[in-house]
């Protein structure tokens, strides 16, 4: 049997959901199929995507595989950061204070709240009319 060569974690933020691969490669970093400064055309969602890799000063040495799905962009980016933290700490669990002080290993709860009942949104009421 074929020993797997590549380190796996699963993102997560708001409604975005990302697997991600990391292998022993050149630094290529491919999302659904494309590189990810196609997709992310936003310095600061790029900035976001290889932190992981300057925390741990590991730049150019893996190559990274994506799956992205769900949620915008913004969502997407943090997805995809925080998977690459998660797949990074299986390869080597060195790097677990460096990503943990950065908070790069911390899932965001922060999520959309729901709407209630007799309110414009979550927590918009109608205007008061006295008359």
């Amino acid at each position: 049997m074929k020993k797997k060569t590549y380190s796996q974690g699963t993102g997560r933020r708001k409604t975005a959901v990302a697997q991600v691969r990391i292998m022993p490669g050149s630094g290529e970093i491919l999302i659904n199929g494309m590189p990810y400064e196609q997709r992310f055309v936003s310095l600061q969602h790029r900035e976001a995507i290889t932190k992981p890799f300057m925390v741990t000063e590991t730049m150019g040495k893996f190559d990274v595989s994506i799956i992205v799905n769900g949620g915008g962009i913004s969502g997407q980016a943090g997805a995809v950061s925080h998977g690459i933290a998660r797949a990074l700490l299986k390869e080597d669990e060195k790097f677990k204070p460096a990503l943990r002080g950065d908070g790069l290993l911390t899932r965001d709860p922060r999520a959309k709240e729901r709407k209630k009942p007799g309110l414009k949104r979550a927590r918009k009421a109608p205007q008061y009319t006295k008359r």
